[in-house]
């Protein structure tokens, strides 16, 4: 019975480090992904939210990187991985949208409500303009 046990205990740690594991690759190629345009959107293709972000920085002249996470097969991961980073302790719950997520220059700029934010304040285009994505 002991054997069994320590069996037991040893599937759950390597259920637990292959779960760390998947977040971290998860983590590292969210931080890949951020890095490669200037303005890179997380988002899924039917959210509403994310359709509006897209369509204000489509607006605005800047052509963004857009990742469909339901469109790529470990989407989900990242989609974890993004609610880790925005403080949502790495679980994404049903109604609480962990997308659109925006980073400008590889720099995390936030969801919706913080793009919108330093839209109306006025600190987005500079942020733009610093990350090569508008030449106004």
């Amino acid at each position: 019975m002991h054997y069994q046990a320590a069996s037991a205990a040893a599937e759950a740690w390597g259920y637990v480090a292959a779960a760390r594991g998947a977040t971290m690759d998860a983590l590292e190629r969210v931080e890949r992904l951020a890095g490669e345009s200037a303005v890179v959107i997380f988002s899924v293709s039917t959210c509403c939210m994310c359709h509006a972000v897209k369509r204000l920085f489509c607006g605005m002249g800047v052509s963004p990187m857009v990742v469909e996470l339901d469109e790529d097969p470990r989407g989900g991961e990242m989609e974890r991985a993004l609610a880790r980073i925005l403080g949502g302790g790495g679980a994404a719950v049903a109604g609480s949208a962990a997308v659109p997520v925006v980073f400008i220059g590889g720099k995390l700029v936030g969801a919706m409500d913080r793009v919108m934010a330093a839209h109306i304040n006025g600190t987005l285009v500079p942020l733009l303009k610093d990350a090569g994505a508008l030449w106004l």
